[in-house]
């Protein structure tokens, strides 16, 4: 059994930063890959960002390539989404999700608001 528990979210102005933290019940090396995702309001699911654990080879939506950075810690067997220059449009639950091989694991959302 794996558990993902997110923290870091809250309300915060247009261009103003925000890191969550994803905290694994498992050493994070076990995963092929640990990301993050998120979804608005009224809107599907979609990725962020994700990282692959063994190598630390990273990937990022377009929307938020140059102002996100996944990073992980295997000390601490935690993934983090550093978040700066925030526009309102990233407003979202952001989900953690970790995986391996057609195994999938999600956390329960930690909610982001980014509102003058």
């Amino acid at each position: 059994q794996v558990q993902l528990v997110e923290s870091g979210g809250g309300l915060v102005q247009p261009g103003g930063s925000l890191r969550l933290s994803c905290a694994a019940s498992r050493n994070i090396f076990d995963f092929n890959t640990m990301g993050w995702y998120r979804q608005a309001p009224g809107k599907q699911r979609e990725l962020v960002a994700t990282i692959n654990v063994p190598g630390g080879v990273t990937n990022y939506a377009g929307g938020v390539e140059g102002r996100f950075t996944i990073s992980r810690d295997g000390a601490q067997n935690t993934v983090a989404l550093q978040m700066n220059t925030l526009k309102p449009e990233d407003t979202a639950i952001y989900y953690c999700n970790a995986r391996i091989l057609r195994k999938e694991w999600w956390g329960p959302g930690t909610q982001v608001t980014v509102a003058s």
